[in-house]
């Protein structure tokens, strides 16, 4: 009878309702109310997820989209190309001056649920100003509109998918929501751009205004609500600070975004430096946007279960294609492999830092992630500009080692904050006494 009851303990320390299960609490996101799914929504809502992905997937596309359209744009209002930029620029400088002050002061006082609707409806608006605009200021303005949309959309999305699904896979619903911004860059902005010159540019934005109606319609009914009481911490930029890890995490992202978009501001000038056609540029940058379906793909099969090696290897892969463009990039063949383990690796490391801020800010994710959006915003800025320096002062064919100066120092970031933004997952943290018990 003894025996019996010790091997029934043996096997009960097995089960995820034990001792992995407090794994998985200490490591993962907090299992609080924010956490853990209402009662009344469903286990994994793919229906309210497929809504988020196809918002996002909007909101890229009309970022976007102006730089596809600028001599249309340019032809129609009657100013020069030089000043169209300005779409791109405003859109880019209300996100970083806005994001913060309105997720702080909305945050907490309106329905996460209506507060994602509204955004969405938000840039329905923006699109719609934005093509009966009949001079360029007053297109500057619904382009301000759709920058704080977008503010606003990528400062609450991710904590409220981090609300509507059980802890245990979050990365899970994290790549799924996420792969609306890879499917725009890889196929949302071109179509857009083909629709502007077969149709106008004004259609292409009042299409996009369509689907943002159709989307916000289908919110209402798709979206489960989340409790906004749910701790007793309000949520702060100042609390977020003092939590370790959420510095690392808001420090190495941007420096991966910067890294990427040194080279990817500049492929054009390297591709043509490194002998290739001039057709490489728009089949490398489509190659870089479908690679990064699959790095989501493979990000949200790891990103639960070993988010640190999962990442670390992401983003050495990364400083890895950097290094090795220079010397392989002259021909087709290491061209297209280097840019699709670029795609690849770029895609995953979104989703493993999207769920490393949630992780690191613990009860004050919303202002954590917000601070996120914001960092985001200039390293894009600041890796166009990085880029451009690199351009005039080492050569278009050493744009992509610039490119790995920043990726590098990510990487150097997150070897280091292994207890605070970026620790091991519940399947590499296990003790060796389970996995010998698991055997």
């Amino acid at each position: 009878m003894e025996r019996r009851d010790e091997n029934f303990c043996v096997r009960s320390q097995l089960t995820m309702n034990d001792e992995e299960e407090r794994l998985m609490r200490d490591v993962a996101i907090p299992r609080t109310a924010a956490t853990v799914a209402p009662a009344s929504a469903p286990v994994f809502p793919w229906g309210g997820l497929l809504i988020l992905a196809a918002a996002g997937f909007t909101a890229v596309t009309t970022e976007l989209l102006p730089s596809g359209l600028l001599p249309q744009i340019s032809r129609d209002l009657g100013v020069d190309e030089s000043a169209v930029g300005s779409l791109t620029a405003a859109y880019a400088a209300v996100i970083v001056f806005t994001a913060l002050p309105l997720s702080r002061l909305l945050g907490g006082r309106v329905p996460r649920k209506a507060l994602l609707i509204g955004t969405v409806l938000a840039f329905a608006l923006s699109n719609v100003l934005l093509a009966s605009s009949p001079s360029l200021g007053l297109a500057v303005a619904a382009r301000l509109l759709g920058g704080v949309a977008h503010g606003m959309l990528w400062s609450s999305m991710a904590p409220y998918v981090a609300r509507i699904v059980p802890a245990r896979s979050v990365g899970k619903a994290m790549a799924m929501v996420f792969s609306g911004n890879s499917i725009a860059l890889a196929v949302g902005a071109p179509i857009g751009t083909l629709m502007g010159s077969v149709l106008s540019w004004r259609a292409s934005f009042l299409i996009l205004a369509g689907v943002g109606a159709v989307l916000a319609f289908l919110a209402i009914w798709l979206l489960p609500g989340t409790p906004d009481e749910d701790s007793t911490t309000t949520p702060t930029l100042r609390g977020a600070l003092k939590l370790p890890g959420v510095i690392a995490v808001a420090t190495a992202w941007p420096l991966l975004l910067l890294g990427h978009f040194t080279l990817f501001t500049y492929i054009a000038p390297f591709l043509h430096v490194s002998g290739l056609p001039d057709a490489f540029t728009g089949i490398s940058l489509s190659v870089v946007g479908v690679a990064s379906l699959v790095g989501i793909w493979i990000a949200g099969l790891t990103a639960d279960s070993h988010p640190r090696r999962s990442l670390i290897s992401a983003v050495a892969l990364l400083v890895l294609a950097f290094g090795l463009l220079p010397l392989l990039g002259g021909t087709w063949v290491g061209e297209l492999v280097l840019v699709t383990v670029w795609g690849t690796a770029f895609g995953a490391v979104g989703i493993y830092n999207q769920a490393a801020i949630l992780r690191a800010g613990g009860e004050h994710k919303d202002a954590a992630n917000g601070l996120t959006v914001v960092t985001i915003q200039l390293g894009i800025a600041v890796g166009a500009g990085f880029g451009a320096l690199a351009l005039t002062t080492v050569g278009a064919l050493w744009v992509p080692l610039a490119a790995a100066v920043p990726t590098a120092a990510a990487l150097a970031i997150i070897l280091a904050s292994r207890r605070g933004g970026y620790p091991a997952g519940p399947r590499e943290n296990r003790p060796r006494s389970i996995a010998k018990r698991g055997r």
